[in-house]
């Protein structure tokens, strides 16, 4: 009779999604005195793609810990929004001729559509599109905070251009010198870009980390990018008496530099064209590194290339020695000063390349072979060949190196740090425009913040412009506007916000989005910041987390947060994979439809087994029987309906219920989704062998299962009479007490050696154990004929019996 229920989703599951819409049941409540628990996910970029079988994860993980939450008693905000400008959406609209509004109006209504049927509980009212003139008036503002606090400046700098897409590039956009898109030929051009000072901050967002719950590997990875570095700064000077400044994290070594390297772009090659007597082969050599991205040219497996600036040297400042002068592209004048010294004995790629160029060698740690390889463990050691230095050891020697170039002027200690300012300018149409004017006279000013929001013209065409300007430049009634400074002609930025820009502070929108005097009440953001938990991809670690971290920093600064960090605890996810074990693409045809699973399965069944499917952070593939395998459960589970008989909790069961509630509890908190999934199939597992369940039990079982399968548990919930919507009742307690066996089982060896096993009483004496183990038949056996030596009794885990013949 059990087996004739099924989980009905055709019929179920829009019920209650309907249900829930019209109760207002998720909304966040405005009530700041109750005890309030923020949970986040990345919002999703709207593409027309829809959403793919990978979003449900962390959705539905996310969704599990609010739900819960909220049972608990907590006032729960749990929102979703739209990340909606973006290069993807304008391209489609210069391809079919529509306005990117009208594209991202309509992909967001099929994302929306989507997660609605998955029974996400997101508060829906506190919604918030980053394109909407409404969102990005405040995005605009905090640009402008960041400009006048001396934040956000224009910096003239080299940037990859697509000769046919007639735009600015990402260097992971270049590959082997070609468009990633195209194919066409990019080319380096000198553009004048916003930039924001995220390095004033780089210690800040390096010291922080420490106080947060933020998986290792996130903090990590951000740690890494930010790429503190103690070292100094030191002063060559060249034979033309300019001064080059390099930052080296090892400044002891300063006698084994034997030459230099400048990068292809250094200004100085220009300055001194007119003494160099190969100015022709560097040109060359210049033209050939600009077709290069970043990470083509500092790859370390490379061929070593460059040229040496015959006519000027440098001079060693610890030793006057005359050194020769390289340009290689392996030098980035994005960072650091764009010069390095280079010292072969102790450093693989400065080995290499001196072994190429036939340069000179010269040990200063000693303890290797340097005319046969480079001798890099040099963390430890004596200095040799070094002046005053020989026979330091290596840290003495970097204090006296740097005390030295310091006494002298020849150099300072320094922190360095590998982050670079946040390039903030595209030359695209879909992105919030930059509320900045030129004026001639007082040049760039800032729009009154009155104006905001400043909008998008309406314009027919989206293609940038052949000089690789955005297409807002060919609007000239947008573009000629008065400086509100002197009241002159001026001219309105044409670059637009990178895509980043929206996300770097959404969080606070949802805690008062509908505001129109401000990003968010002082109250609301005192009362929900900041973020309890927030989940998301390991790619965005270095890019939206950093930045949106940055951001919270600034607002914090300036009184607007109350809290220096946005979010308390970061995690992330694993991908999920094809059947094959690859990752998803339509090239490799592995790519599930996630509307297929609920339209076969329902959506209990596949948010189930999205967190069935193994360790939340890690990638796990696709499995047909798995998806089926959660489905019976569910059927399982709907047949307990015709299982029920009287109340209260039985004697047989009520140990494995507290258990259950404990275990389901606490592996919820620990992201241990599956775990919790494993012990209800194993609870419903021990209510099938005894063949009935209490109406008491029938709704704790329920409840717990709630989070992860909320349209059936309603469905059941309401069958059985309970009161309002299950996802808004109480969550169950546990008794410890009840959460410990009465008995233990435990081995029994003999010399070491496995005989057999005993179930114990857990307060059982120690002498009634050892007597009913010897009791036991196989003990017994084993021992007949022996001579005990010893006896050791382990509580609770083993009884070991010591013989001898």
């Amino acid at each position: 009779m059990a087996n004739e229920a099924k989980y009905d989703f055709p019929n179920i599951d829009k019920k209650w999604q309907d249900a829930w819409d019209e109760g207002h049941a998720f909304e966040a409540s405005s009530d700041y005195s109750k005890p309030k628990y923020y949970t986040l996910v990345e919002f999703p970029y709207p593409s027309g793609q829809g959403l793919h079988i990978g979003h449900p994860r962390p959705y539905t993980a996310l969704d599990i810990v609010s739900r819960k939450k909220r049972m608990q008693g907590y006032n729960v905000l749990f929102p979703m929004g739209w990340d909606a400008f973006g290069l993807p959406t304008e391209n489609y609209a210069i391809k079919n001729h529509i306005h990117p509004a009208k594209v991202t109006e309509k992909n967001i209504a099929r994302f929306k559509q989507q997660i609605k049927s998955l029974g996400l509980s997101f508060d829906w009212s506190r919604e918030i599109d980053t394109s909407s003139p409404e969102y990005y008036r405040w995005t605009q503002w905090i640009f402008l905070q960041l400009y006048k606090h001396g934040l956000a400046y224009k910096k003239e700098m080299n940037v990859n251009f697509c000769t046919s897409c007639k735009v600015v590039l990402a260097n992971e956009e270049v590959v082997n010198g070609v468009c990633e898109r195209c194919g066409s030929e990019v080319i380096h051009k000198v553009k004048s870009q916003w930039m924001l000072k995220i390095t004033e901050y780089a210690q800040r967002l390096i010291d922080d980390l420490e106080d947060l719950d933020f998986i290792e590997r996130v903090k990590t990875q951000e740690i890494n990018w930010i790429g503190r570095s103690e070292g100094a700064e030191v002063n060559f000077l060249s034979t033309e008496g300019d001064t080059i400044t390099v930052f080296t994290t090892r400044p002891d070594t300063l006698f084994g530099a034997t030459y230099m390297v400048i990068s292809p772009e250094h200004e100085y090659i220009e300055k001194w064209a007119d003494k160099l007597e190969n100015i022709d082969e560097i040109r060359a050599y210049q033209r050939e590194a600009a077709k290069k991205s970043d990470f083509e040219r500092t790859e370390l497996a490379k061929d070593k290339t460059g040229v040496c600036l015959k006519g000027v040297r440098a001079v060693n400042p610890v030793n006057g020695k005359e050194i020769p002068i390289f340009t290689s592209d392996y030098v980035l004048a994005t960072y650091g000063t764009g010069a390095i010294m280079a010292v072969p004995a102790h450093d693989s790629r400065d080995w290499d390349f001196a072994k190429k160029f036939d340069l000179p060698i010269i040990e200063v740690v000693a303890g290797g072979n340097v005319s046969n390889e480079p001798f890099t463990d040099v963390a430890t050691g004596k200095m040799v060949n070094s002046g005053f230095l020989d026979g330091m050891e290596v840290a003495e020697a970097k204090k006296a190196i740097i005390a030295y170039l310091t006494e002298k002027g020849l150099g300072k200690q320094k922190i360095n740090y590998k982050l670079r300012d946040w390039v903030f300018s595209r030359q695209r149409y879909w992105g919030e425009p930059v509320p900045m004017v030129y004026c001639e006279k007082c040049g760039w000013q800032p729009i009154p913040e009155s104006e905001l929001p400043l909008t998008l013209p309406d314009i027919e065409e989206y293609e940038p412009t052949d000089t690789g300007e955005s297409p807002l430049a060919k609007c000239t009634d947008w573009v000629n506007t008065t400086c509100p400074h002197c009241g002159g002609k001026a001219k309105r930025e044409t670059d637009t916000m990178p895509n980043w820009a929206g996300s770097s502070w959404y969080f606070m929108r949802y805690c008062d989005p509908h505001n129109t005097e401000s990003c968010a009440a002082k109250e609301a953001l005192d009362y929900w910041m900041p973020v309890d938990w927030y989940n998301g991809g390991m790619e965005h670690v270095t890019l939206h987390l950093l930045y949106s971290r940055f951001w919270a920093k600034f607002l914090y600064d300036i009184g607007v947060l109350s809290c220096k960090e946005p979010y308390l605890k970061r995690t992330a996810h694993g991908m999920i994979l094809g059947e094959d074990g690859q990752k998803m693409s339509k090239s490799r045809g592995n790519v599930i439809n996630p509307d297929d699973i609920v339209s076969n399965y329902g959506a209990d069944t596949l948010r189930l087994y999205e967190m069935f499917i193994g360790d939340f952070e890690k990638s796990a593939p696709w499995s047909p029987s798995s998806i089926k395998g959660c489905k019976r459960f569910l059927d399982r589970t709907a047949g307990l309906a015709n299982m029920t008989e009287g109340t209260g909790y039985s004697k047989e069961l009520e140990s494995v219920f507290h258990k259950t509630i404990k275990k389901v509890t606490e592996d919820i908190d620990q992201m241990k989704f599956n775990t919790a999934i494993a012990a209800l199939m194993s609870l419903l597992n021990e209510i099938y062998e005894k063949g009935k369940i209490t109406s008491d039990e029938l709704k704790t079982f329920i409840t717990l299962l709630n989070p992860f399968a909320p349209h059936l548990t309603e469905e059941m919930w309401q069958n059985a009479g309970g009161e309002g919507f299950l996802s808004l009742a109480q969550w169950p307690s546990f008794d410890e007490s009840k959460t410990k066996d009465n008995t233990v089982e435990i081995a029994l060896q003999i010399n070491g050696k496995l005989k057999s096993t005993l179930e114990i009483g857990v307060d059982a004496a120690k002498d009634d154990v050892l007597k009913s183990a010897k009791e036991n038949p196989k003990m017994a056996n084993a021992l007949n004929g022996m001579n005990i030596v010893k006896e050791i009794y382990v509580p609770g885990r083993l009884v070991n019996i010591v013989v001898k013949p």
